[in-house]
């Protein structure tokens, strides 16, 4: 029992037990009881989904509180904030990647599902990685908030650009290197069927488990950037992986809803943008020009009005898209 008591990271280990064992019966009841017969998932229940999931995740920073105390609470929710928002991005590439996949809505969260446990790992061992560069360099902290900076910047600067799924050096390898075949067979991702010129039976990968690889790398992409973001908020690895985790899980369910009318969201991007500068700004005007630290508190009201105020002015600037007056990039990549 003293093994549960030993520091890691700077927690104890049943605290990391205690967590991933309750992302391990969310996925389960997801996967097993949700999901046990596939369908398509309409908007109502992925506003319902997503709501449990936003609950749990706020319920945590309670325990957060209680656990750590109101600096930590707060630094989570900001975390928490900011990475469901700049995983918002992301929807349009999931939508792309099942679009070119042809993967049908009733395939489609199995796919997010079992994505999950590759970015519960993939996370874990990025943030585990920052974390002990970070203690090591502190300074490692300046390039975090430069980066942030920069890709504030260049993200305010351009216009976006759609991703080009066939383009990605992953996927031409896998198809290279891999045997595929032409069409899905249901939800497997890999089937038994006969070689096109030997006819003997050979194992061959599905367009599904090359669509879940695409979306994992995907995830890796969009970590590059919130990550860092986190890591200027706080750099206690527990409330790092914790504030992500939650917020991706949550992410997940709401993509059934939000994929339909992605479109509505003009102007996040720019919010996004700004958080992003605000982020890795006070980061840097605290270490190089000696400024007082911006409070948690502070940090989390700036944050959320920010992102706020963007999806605020985007869905009154669009208002008119759904009933087809205001002319928007509506994505049709979904498969029904």
């Amino acid at each position: 029992m003293d093994l549960l008591f030993v520091d890691f990271l700077g927690k104890p280990v049943w605290s990391w037990i205690g967590f991933l064992l309750l992302v391990l019966a969310l996925l389960i009841f997801d996967l097993g009881v949700l999901q046990r017969k596939s369908h398509g998932i309409g908007v109502r229940e992925s506003l319902m989904l997503s709501a449990f999931y936003i609950s749990i995740g706020l319920l945590f920073s309670l325990w957060v509180w209680y656990f750590l105390g109101q600096s930590s609470a707060l630094q989570y929710l900001t975390g928490f904030v900011v990475e469901k928002s700049l995983a918002l991005d992301n929807i349009f590439v999931i939508a792309m990647i099942f679009g070119y996949f042809g993967v049908p809505r009733a395939y489609q969260h199995r796919v997010l599902v079992y994505g999950i446990i590759g970015v519960v790992i993939l996370r874990g061992i990025m943030i585990g990685l920052g974390a002990a560069v970070v203690a090591r360099f502190d300074w490692v902290l300046l390039i975090f908030a430069a980066f942030l900076i920069f890709t504030g910047i260049k993200m305010l600067m351009s216009g976006g650009g759609e991703y080009d799924v066939a383009a990605n050096p992953v996927l031409r390898f896998m198809r290279t290197k891999f045997r595929v075949t032409e069409d899905l067979h249901g939800e497997r991702f890999f089937v038994r069927v006969p070689h096109a010129n030997t006819g003997k039976v050979a194992l061959y990968v599905t367009p599904l488990f090359l669509a879940l690889v695409m979306v994992e790398l995907a995830d890796v992409i969009f970590a590059v950037d919130s990550i860092p973001a986190i890591f200027a908020i706080t750099q206690d690895p527990y409330i790092i992986y914790t504030s992500n985790i939650f917020a991706i899980l949550g992410l997940r369910a709401l993509y059934f809803a939000l994929s339909a009318m992605i479109h509505r969201f003009t102007y996040l991007p720019t919010a996004l943008s700004l958080v992003l500068i605000f982020i890795g700004g006070k980061v840097i005007a605290a270490e190089v020009l000696g400024l007082e630290k911006i409070s948690a508190s502070i940090s989390l009201g700036i944050t959320l009005t920010i992102l706020i105020g963007g999806i605020a002015v985007s869905l009154w600037r669009t208002r008119g898209a759904a009933d087809g007056s205001v002319s928007a990039p509506i994505i049709h990549v979904i498969t029904e």
